[in-house]
This record gives structure tokens, C-alpha cells and sequence, in this order.
């Protein structure tokens, strides 16, 4: 690479410059905008041409892990691709293209570390819509980037009290809350199946603090387990032995695994001596395992609960429906049901850009929580205008309050170091509302709030600002 001056060369006659390209949005300014547009339009007038030398793309990450053993998340990296192609076939965010990367983190630290370094190198603006429990490797390289972590999954503490978050939802703190709130009228013992580890230590208090809240007086069993087992048989009846103190229809089990819930619940199902988890519930009353069974050592019914993105519409469908182990369970997300018409433009995107992607599920937390995000950032891009669109101008746009509407999917969203509805212990977070559901004949719906029950929604604020009790729930 020659670093001094060039030399000049005086024999040669200079070319003019060429003129410079424009990009989409100086392309389409002036008197005549319209009328090209529309004589345009049947060969693609507001397809995307290619950006252009003064508009470059806006380059962001998308990682979650893809292939491992445990959790896997594809459904996310997938929406930010179907998202790439929709908002480019209609003229890019602001007239600029964007670009989208894709990273399967791997559920380990160095994978999720290359994944952040790549984002580094690659000059990406954010990091959107993404899953990863690695958080200490993947906030070092981009927080030492000045990258902002935007609508990540939810899934670690540092998601809600690093400076370089920006969550769009309440996490899986949230989540257990109100699956507290929402076990309460029919629980006087919860036995909480989580992974082994520090992502989950804080959840036997949490859910404590919404039985509490929501007037229940429920004690809580704190069980973690290893994740990526495919028996859960021993686990099983341990959860068993822990319920037995209370009362006969008094006994809940919260389970939340990711992936591996279905192999819990497997396990628990055999386990049971009247077979079953959760036939014929009704979301209240304590309806579960056994309910109905008959006969010497009958296990009485046992409560099921659990939280999007443990329990999904499509593991109801292949586990039977309304005749499978899920039904009348109890089941807590951040946003509305997938029935909800609010969803309607996702699923149009979905259907027009995903190429039948099998790994985008309208009804996945992640699938709604990547949408999200990337409606969160095409607001805030917008916002900038004609100005640059860097990580750094990004992260100011974020900072210094822009609200971000997301059509009623979630509250209206803003950050910065001013917002002063942030929640004690939880600073970044921005959204506490909740949803409660249920399964009720075979489908993921809200909840009907009957009796001493939540209704369809609620906030988990109060839950999450509650001291804990630093037990852990264990005995």
C-alpha cells in the first residue's frame, strides 16, 4: 500500500470524474419522483437498486445458536433474513439497504465470541434480535466496538443491566414472574425444573415474588437439571417426593427448558402412576398429572406451567393436543397470542419472504422478539435521517430517548440514561408487561382470567423490583 504522496504525472490528460452514483433517496428527489415511480412501477420502482457509493448498507447481526444440543434458536436468524429481503424489496430503511449477518453462536463461548468479533469486523451497527447465554463473550467485543446489543433474547441477567442492552421485552425474568402471578390461585407448592447454572439462579426467587405478589402463599422447590438430557426419569420423581407436602390438587411444577421441556414432561408423564400431565385441564382449579386417575398409589393431579418458548403451539400439536400432556397447562409470554391480528403484517412477511423457511413459526417467542427488534431499529434508523448511520449514531438515537412504536405488540419502547420508569435491579429494561395463556382444547390462547387468575395481561414490575428472599428456593 503506497502511503506518501502520489506522484504526478504531467504527460497525461486527466479524465473528467465520472459523476457520482446516487443512492435511493437521491435518486428519487425532485418534481419528477412520482411520475418515474409510476412508469416504473411494473419493472420495480421501490425495489432496492444496490444502495449506491454515498448510501451504504446498514450492516447488522443476527446470532442465535443453530445445530448444538441444547436450546437452539434457527426461527430468529431466519425472521432477520425474511425481514432483509421484505424492507429491501420496498426501498431499504430511509433508502438504505440493509444488510443482514447471520452467526450460529453455538451455545459455547467461543463461538459466541467469534460471532461478536465478526460483528466488530464487519462494522455492523447492531447486534439485533439475537439469543445467547454466553454473555460475558459476546458484550466484550462489541461494547469495546461501541455496538449496541438491540432486542436480544432475554435469556441472561447482563441483558438487563449492561449499559450496552437494549432489551425489548422483560427476559426470562419477566417470564417467571408472572408464571408466579399466574400459579397462584391454584398452588400451595411449586417445583421449578430449570437448567443447571447461573442463567436460572435468580428464578426460584422471581417466581417466588410473583406467587407473593398475586396473594399466594405457594412455597417454591428449586430443581435444576442438565440440559440436552433425553431422560428425565429420576428428575421426574424427585419432583414427585418434593411436591408431596401439599395438598392433594395443590401441587404445580413450573418447567422451563427450552428444548428440552418436552423430554421433561416425557419423563414426568411416565413417571405418573395414572400416566399423563395434563389431560382435560381447564387453566384453573388445579387441573394436571393424573387428574382423574384411579386406583391404589393414583398420583392426584398436578398443576403444569411453563413459559414461551418452552412450550410452543407446534409442540402442543405434536404432542396431542388437546388429548396431550399440555393441556390446561398454564403458560406466561411477553407478547399477544399468535392469534392476535397485530401479528398480521409478520405473518405477510413471512409468507412472501421466508421461501417456506420451516424454521420460522409465527407463534415462537424468538420469531416475535426478532421482529421486534427490527422494528425497533428501522424506527431508529429512520430517525437519524440524512445524518450517517453508524453503531456510534445509533446508539445515540437510542440513548437519548427516540420511543419506538411497535403497533401495539408492546409498550412504547424507549431507553437512555433519563428514563425513569427503568426498574430497580433491572435498569435496561424497558417493557415489564407480561401475557398469560393457556392451552386450552389444543391451542395457545390468552388466558380467561376465571376466578382468583390473572387476566390476559399483566406487569411484572413489581415481582422484579422485590428483594429476594437469598435462599434460592431450595431446601
Amino acid at each position: 500500500m503506497t502511503t506518501g504522496p502520489l506522484p504526478i504525472r504531467t504527460r497525461l490528460r486527466p479524465r473528467p470524474a465520472p459523476a457520482p452514483r446516487r443512492g435511493v433517496r437521491a435518486a428519487f428527489r425532485g418534481p419528477l419522483a412520482g411520475a418515474l415511480c409510476g412508469l416504473l412501477l411494473a419493472s420495480g420502482c421501490g425495489v432496492l437498486p444496490g444502495g449506491g457509493d454515498d448510501e451504504p448498507p446498514v450492516t447488522v447481526m443476527t446470532w442465535a445458536p443453530l445445530h448444538t444440543t441444547g436450546t437452539n434458536a434457527p426461527g430468529m436468524t431466519a425472521m432477520a433474513r425474511a425481514y432483509e429481503r421484505w424492507v429491501n424489496s420496498g426501498g431499504g430503511i430511509g433508502g438504505r439497504e440493509l444488510r443482514v449477518l447471520v452467526c450460529d453462536e453455538g451455545n459455547e463461548s467461543v463461538a459466541a465470541a467469534e460471532c461478536a468479533r465478526r460483528a466488530v469486523r464487519e462494522k455492523a451497527v447492531a447486534v439485533v434480535g439475537s439469543y445467547s447465554e454466553q454473555d460475558a463473550a459476546i458484550f466484550s467485543p462489541i461494547s469495546l466496538a461501541g455496538i449496541p446489543y438491540l432486542g436480544g433474547y432475554g435469556i441472561t441477567h447482563e441483558e438487563f443491566v449492561n449499559p450496552d442492552s437494549y432489551p425489548v421485552n422483560g427476559g426470562l425474568p419477566a417470564l417467571i414472574a408472572a408464571q408466579g402471578a399466574q400459579l397462584a390461585p391454584d398452588c400451595d407448592r411449586v417445583a421449578l425444573v430449570r437448567p443447571e447454572g447461573v442463567t436460572g439462579d435468580t428464578w426460584p426467587d422471581l417466581l417466588r415474588a410473583g406467587l407473593r405478589g398475586a396473594g399466594g402463599k405457594g412455597e417454591v422447590v428449586d430443581l435444576p437439571v442438565p440440559v440436552a438430557s433425553s431422560d428425565y426419569t429420576p428428575q421426574a420423581g424427585q419432583v414427585l417426593d418434593r411436591l408431596a407436602p401439599a395438598p392433594a390438587a395443590r401441587r404445580c411444577v413450573s418447567v422451563a427448558l427450552g428444548d428440552s421441556t418436552a423430554a421433561f414432561v416425557d419423563s414426568f408423564r411416565r413417571v405418573a402412576p395414572s400416566g399423563g400431565t395434563g389431560t382435560g385441564g381447564t387453566g384453573t382449579g388445579g387441573t394436571g398429572a393424573g387428574a382423574g386417575g384411579t386406583g391404589a398409589g393414583a398420583t392426584p393431579a398436578v398443576r403444569v406451567g411453563s413459559v414461551l418458548g418452552s412450550v410452543s403451539q407446534r409442540l402442543v400439536d405434536r404432542s396431542g393436543g388437546a388429548s396431550g400432556p399440555y393441556e390446561g397447562a398454564a403458560v406466561t409470554g411477553w407478547y399477544p397470542p399468535a392469534s392476535d391480528p397485530r401479528w398480521a403484517t409478520m405473518k405477510k412477511v413471512i409468507t412472501r419472504h421466508a421461501f417456506g423457511d420451516n424454521a420460522i413459526d409465527p407463534a415462537d417467542a424468538g420469531v416475535q422478539t426478532t421482529w421486534i427488534a427490527y422494528t425497533a431499529l428501522r424506527r431508529i434508523v429512520e430517525s437519524l435521517g440524512e445524518g450517517p448511520v453508524t453503531a456510534r449514531t445509533v446508539r445515540d438515537a437510542l440513548d437519548k430517548g427516540t420511543k419506538v412504536s411497535t403497533g401495539g405488540l408492546a409498550p412504547t419502547l424507549i431507553w437512555g440514561d433519563d428514563y425513569a420508569r427503568s426498574v430497580i435491579g433491572y435498569p435496561r429494561t424497558a417493557n415489564t408487561r407480561v401475557t398469560h395463556l393457556e392451552v386450552r382444547d389444543g391451542q395457545l390462547v390468552a388466558a380467561q382470567g376465571t376466578g382468583d387468575g390473572p387476566g390476559a395481561t399483566g406487569d411484572a414490575r413489581e415481582a422484579l423490583e422485590s428483594e429476594p428472599t437469598g435462599s434460592g428456593g431450595r431446601e
